[in-house]
């Protein structure tokens, strides 16, 4: 038993497993092709092994850095079994993924030093960013913390419209005001709100625009500005919500949002949906930013804390 397992249980571990699903199908299929009548890893076997991480859109810079670490362990060794060729490939897989330098949020706790703590969400529409802060929500109130939504993607009625049913389905209050209010009123009363109730937990959504890149700049330094006036050391946290299902679009979006704000922590969303699981290694390791959950279903359970090691066992392990 792991320690995910010990933390979390069995059932976190089973929907890690479940929605990791078709990329570890499809990922197996191809390393088994690429070892098939081998013993050794040879040069053939380093060329299919590459094919298999770029078809998991693991990434060509993430696979060429993995790749070329093996052949250095081939190089050293001499000779290297296929047999040996997982256990390596899993332990090089860990080696690009970052960890947060705090795990508190393993727990759903709040650093004692930041409350309330202010996450900031960030990421284009339709990659489930509305639906991530409802989850969110829920397990930080289910670890016993008081939680304050703030709706500041005024731009799409929807948007503040899906988070009130979010606020309402997990039993938390929402901050808004009517659409096209100023995104930054919206999170001063948010956070000021936060401070008068004794909230634990502040998270505020925002607009997910990219067609103007200064624009979102400019909005995004102006929430934060606004909201330090409260707060002076928040955000504490700059949270970006991915679509893993998009693959490397995903990682464009990534480029476009670092570029745009400080981005410290990476939701992926939609892993169950898809084959391309392994982007969750391109992202990490190109922006050398913390995944720290990943979404792998609609239920509110299925937000799932992510941890390297059970994240690499589950995607080598077939049911």
């Amino acid at each position: 038993m792991g320690f995910f397992d010990k933390l979390f249980g069995k059932k976190e571990k089973e929907n890690l497993d479940a929605g990791l699903q078709k990329t570890k199908e499809g990922f197996f299929s191809k390393i088994t092709k690429a070892l098939a009548g081998k013993s050794t890893v040879d040069e053939e076997v380093l060329d299919n092994l590459e094919e298999a991480l770029v078809s998991a859109d693991v990434g060509i810079e993430t696979t060429i850095q993995i790749i070329e670490r093996i052949e250095a362990r081939v190089k050293e060794n001499k000779y290297l079994g296929t047999s040996e060729l997982n256990t390596l490939l899993q332990s090089e897989i860990k080696n690009v993924l970052v960890d947060a330098d705090d795990t508190s949020y393993k727990n759903f706790e709040v650093p004692a030093d930041k409350k309330p703590y202010v996450i900031l969400v960030v990421g284009v529409n339709g990659v489930g960013k509305t639906t991530t802060i409802g989850k969110l929500a829920y397990n930080y109130k289910k670890a016993g913390h008081n939680v304050i939504l703030g709706a500041a993607d005024t731009f799409r009625a929807a948007a503040v419209d899906q988070l009130t049913i979010w606020s309402d389905r997990v039993g938390v209050p929402i901050v808004k005001q009517a659409m096209g209010s100023d995104p930054s009123a919206v999170a001063y009363d948010t956070v000021q709100s936060a401070v008068a109730r004794g909230s634990d937990i502040v998270i505020i959504d925002t607009a997910g625009r990219l067609h103007n890149k200064a624009h979102l700049m400019d909005e995004l330094s102006k929430i934060k500005r606004v909201i330090q006036k409260v707060i002076p050391t928040a955000p504490h946290e700059v949270m970006l919500i991915l679509d893993g299902s998009t693959g490397q679009n995903a990682v464009e979006q990534a480029k476009q949002f670092t570029a745009a704000t400080d981005v410290s922590s990476l939701t992926i969303t939609k892993l169950d949906g898809t084959a391309k699981g392994g982007v969750v290694l391109a992202i990490a390791n190109q922006f050398k930013i913390p995944v720290k959950f990943i979404g792998v279903g609609e239920k509110l359970d299925d937000l799932v804390i992510f941890d390297k090691n059970e994240f690499v066992d589950s995607l080598f392990k077939l049911d």
